[in-house]
């Protein structure tokens, strides 16, 4: 009874081991009912079906992006149009634009083009010395209160989420990685075959054996055909 469980899916390890799991616990084998080597396997599996099908990171990858991207839009909408106003000198309070306008050169005119961590650090200062006072009277004489209003509102929503993704990704990096609870589990099966094959002509082993090595057959077919699925 030979099999590398190296080379089956994570699915696949995870199908042999559930399944050589249950034949223990079918009652069929006396020969192995509280046998050490089972609860070792038990184990292992138990942490292995944990965390198998975990992501290495928390997911929210995408929900993060999106949120930047919205962000950004409002940051570069209001961007535009003060610039945009502040070259018309005929319009009505155009200086007030120049002024705002100005404040924002003072941050940086590419903050989304920055690192996420970067980019949050400044909006925040832009955000904070757009609030003082005055400079709220001057946007609000702009009609520009929804605007301003919305970028920061993008911007708070960006932070929370990124905050949750960070969280989330410490978790799971404390979590024992899947790769060696993996290894674990390769070792315990291996084991566990291995006494098996040693057993096979043993009395009230036979039956044991052929059942099992029944399963890792089935293990095995399933190697092969995941490789036939394979584009060449």
């Amino acid at each position: 009874m030979k099999i590398s469980l190296v080379r089956l899916s994570t699915k696949d390890l995870a199908t042999l081991a559930q399944r050589i799991i249950t034949n223990i616990q079918s009652g069929k084998y006396p020969v192995i009912t509280n046998h050490p080597l089972t609860t070792t396997l038990q184990t292992s599996y138990t942490e292995y079906d944990q965390v198998y099908t975990k992501q290495i990171y928390s997911g929210k990858g995408s929900e993060v992006a999106i949120a930047d991207h919205e962000r950004d839009v409002a940051y570069t909408n209001l961007k535009a149009f003060l610039n945009g106003y502040r070259q018309l000198p005929s319009a009505p309070n155009h200086q007030l634009a120049e002024d705002i306008f100005g404040i924002f050169k003072t941050f940086g005119l590419n903050l989304d083009r920055l690192s996420y961590s970067s980019q949050t650090a400044q909006m925040k200062k832009l955000i904070e010395e757009l609030e003082i006072p005055a400079n709220r009277q001057k946007i609000a004489v702009l009609s520009l209160d929804a605007a301003f209003t919305e970028m920061k509102t993008k911007h708070e929503a960006f932070e929370t989420l990124f905050a949750d993704q960070a969280e989330a990704n410490a978790d799971l990096r404390q979590m024992t990685s899947a790769s060696a609870i993996r290894k674990d589990l390769e070792k315990n099966l291996k084991s566990y075959i291995n006494l098996l094959t040693a057993m096979k002509d043993v009395p009230d082993w036979e039956l044991l054996y052929s059942d099992t090595n029944e399963l890792v057959k089935a293990a095995k077919n399933s190697e092969v055909k995941t490789k036939e699925e394979k584009p060449s």
